[in-house]
């Protein structure tokens, strides 16, 4: 049998087709637009992704035998706002994940309803891209269209429910919301009630590789698909890039390079640091994970290779960077493009290059960036390490993750080796192994990651490189602090 695993991402949606053993057979990825119609605001429509999706799904299967296609799962960005009226039409373009015009908002949330109050009922606090927050500036900004919503669901559940005609979510997806008790699993009529939301305009909650239906038969023979395919909850992309990296059950980490950034770190047990600045999800493997997450990771270096260096060579312009210079930079720079997350949760938060010299080359400059970012993870992953959580190696994944250099800098950054699963395409490939627990080809999601995961390579950290970038890490720490008092100012000048 073949199942099908759909990574729905910012920029494109990636599909790939997996058989029983885990075999990648095919991966096609199509591209859509994204909206930013104000400074730190960031939206997409939901039509375009199911355009690109079905569109995807008859290219991936091209050359296959079709009716071997036994089942769906989706990873998909998470957080993002799609609100539906009665007539099941899209009322306003989604707001994604990393927008950043509610900050009001969270402002309310955490300080006028309180931090420890969100805390008790949802185990975290409001964060910019969360969803509540959106829904608050839904209600205040354009009353006529909160007033119509019908359906609220993620960017991924809006995929499931036009496969399936399921009003559907998964509790890793749910997690992110701030409507959901993550540690009982289920919606927080308190945070309802803050928001103004009903219960009947939220889906039902489903494990991550719970069947919650077929794909219907009109969008079955658009399609090209065979009848009675079984369509998964599926999982938050971060949740399924974890399944899919093999990072299930207890202890596990995972980073992942993509647009934003993520360290992901398993547990059997539900727990919250004390600042509340990791977020507590629930994972997709039935049990819970911290996560922090920088909003501009690989996004980082897209935007100084094509924007400022004026190039889509990302390898040429890393291979004149000799790994002896790791941890020699004299540049440094802050990650914060559009605002940051973890663990600072400050929107306002911008990016900058300090310590720069009338003799700062090009090449000293790309380093800061790439260095930037895993110092930026390591503000994460020192959080949880407060709390007593052993972080000693983990798992890599993402666009970022192919570059060697980068994986180096990580590793030494870290002080801990990462691997590199043999596929990249983690939310897609975990989507995939969802499905196929869920039609019964593996007992657990546990056992299919045991089953299926495969490491391409091991970086290890050097002993002396870590030993300079532990120095450099301490100033870089110090830098934000620095900076972030200036914030206002920067801000009432553009």
């Amino acid at each position: 049998m073949l199942y099908i695993g759909i990574d729905l991402g910012t920029s494109a949606v990636k599909l790939l087709l997996m058989d029983e053993a885990g075999a990648i057979k095919n991966i096609v990825s199509r591209e859509y637009p994204i909206e930013f119609p104000h400074p730190g605001w960031s939206q997409q429509a939901p039509a375009d992704w199911w355009r690109e999706t079905k569109a995807g799904i008859r290219e991936l299967l091209a050359g296959f035998d079709a009716s071997q296609v036994a089942g769906i799962g989706a990873g998909g960005q998470m957080h993002g706002l799609v609100v539906l009226d009665s007539g099941d039409r899209v009322i306003r373009p989604a707001i994604l994940w990393n927008d950043g015009r509610t900050q009001k908002q969270v402002e309310y949330l955490n300080n006028t309803v309180g931090k420890q109050t969100l805390s008790a009922c949802t185990g975290n606090i409001a964060f910019a891209g969360f969803t509540a927050p959106k829904l608050l500036w839904m209600r205040e900004n354009e009353p006529e269209n909160f007033a119509r919503i019908a359906k609220i669901m993620l960017p991924k559940d809006y995929i499931n429910y036009m496969l399936t005609g399921v009003f559907c979510t998964d509790v890793s997806d749910a997690s992110g919301m701030l409507l959901f008790d993550v540690a009982n699993k289920c919606w927080s009529e308190k945070m309802l009630s803050i928001c103004g939301v009903r219960r009947g305009q939220l889906a039902e909650i489903y494990e991550s590789a719970a069947p919650v239906g077929t794909v219907k038969p009109d969008v079955a023979a658009e399609l090209g698909l065979p009848a009675g395919v079984t369509v998964c909850a599926g999982a938050g992309d971060n949740a399924a890039a974890a399944v899919g990296c093999g990072v299930v059950g207890p202890g596990g980490c995972n980073i992942s390079l993509g647009t934003s950034g993520t360290v992901f770190i398993t547990s059997d047990r539900f727990g919250v640091d004390r600042a509340n600045a990791l977020h507590s999800f629930a994972h997709a493997d039935g049990g819970w994970h911290l996560m922090g997450c920088i909003l501009s990771a690989a996004s980082c270096n897209k935007w100084w290779m094509e924007d400022i260096l004026k190039t889509e060579d990302f390898a040429a312009e890393q291979a004149s960077i000799p790994k002896d210079r790791l941890g020699r930079n004299r540049v440094y720079y802050l990650p914060y493009l559009m605002g940051e997350r973890s663990p600072h949760n400050d929107p306002s938060a911008r990016s900058a290059f300090v310590g720069m010299t009338m003799d700062t080359t090009r090449d000293e400059l790309t380093q800061a960036v790439l260095e930037g970012v895993a110092f930026a993870i390591r503000d994460c992953v020192e959080v949880a390490r407060a709390q007593g959580v052993r972080v000693d190696e983990s798992r890599i994944c993402g666009g970022g993750a192919k570059s060697p250099l980068w994986r180096e800098i990580f590793a030494d950054v870290l002080n801990i080796p990462l691997t590199l699963p043999e596929t990249e395409q983690g939310p897609g490939y975990g989507g995939a192994m969802l499905a196929a627990v869920a039609c019964g080809r593996y007992e657990s999601v546990v056992a299919c990651a045991k089953a299926l995961f495969r490491a391409k390579s091991v970086t290890a950290p050097d002993a002396e490189a870590a030993a300079r970038y532990e120095a450099r890490y301490q100033t870089w720490h110090k830098l934000y602090p620095a900076l972030r008092a200036l914030e206002p100012e920067m801000e009432a000048e553009t």
